[in-house]
């Protein structure tokens, strides 16, 4: 997948934001806190996952999704990081 096409969803903006200003929430947390249903945040998180921006922990029935250690993972947090402490 192309970066464009990662970072062209706004939904995905907000999964990875909220992660990184909480770190780690099961997927029906991150759907309450950004407001869509668990389905489509489902999906999001899955694509995230698949590109090595997230990782996932699973415990029993349990998944949570924290940032992984990859370098793709590392400047987005870098991105958000510098952006939300600029405006």
């Amino acid at each position: 997948m192309e970066l464009e096409e990662v970072f062209s969803s706004k939904l995905r903006m907000k999964i990875i934001k909220t992660i990184c200003q909480l770190g780690q929430l099961n997927a029906s947390d991150i759907a309450r806190r950004i407001n869509l249903n668990y389905t489509a945040t489902q999906k999001h998180l899955k694509l995230l996952e698949s590109e090595g921006v997230l990782s996932v922990w699973v415990y029993g029935r349990v998944h949570l999704y924290r940032l992984s250690d990859s370098k793709k993972a590392k400047a987005v947090v870098a991105l958000v990081e510098a952006w939300t402490n600029t405006s």
